[in-house]
């Protein structure tokens, strides 16, 4: 392991949440740690549509009462040249 992009980290399940993983990580014949890096990378995508989604909602009201921020809807040709 040595130089790789890995980062050594300790977490403390309980006993359902090991056993529940050792059981995914035998039934697909993978690493328990590749388990647990899968579902946070799920968990952190996850995370981060919903910050994206809340922060279009705090943009919302800007963006339906300023004029400005709607007048461009698609480049015409004069644009593209």
């Amino acid at each position: 392991m040595g130089s790789s992009r890995y980062h050594r980290t300790q977490v403390l399940l309980d006993r359902e949440q090991h056993q529940a993983l050792e059981e995914i990580a035998r039934k697909e014949r993978r690493s328990l740690s590749d388990v647990v890096r899968e579902m946070l990378d799920a968990q952190l995508a996850e995370r981060r549509r919903r910050d994206m989604s809340i922060a279009a909602q705090a943009l919302l009201a800007d963006y339906a009462s300023d004029k400005e921020l709607t007048a461009f809807t698609a480049p015409n040709a004069e644009d593209l040249r």
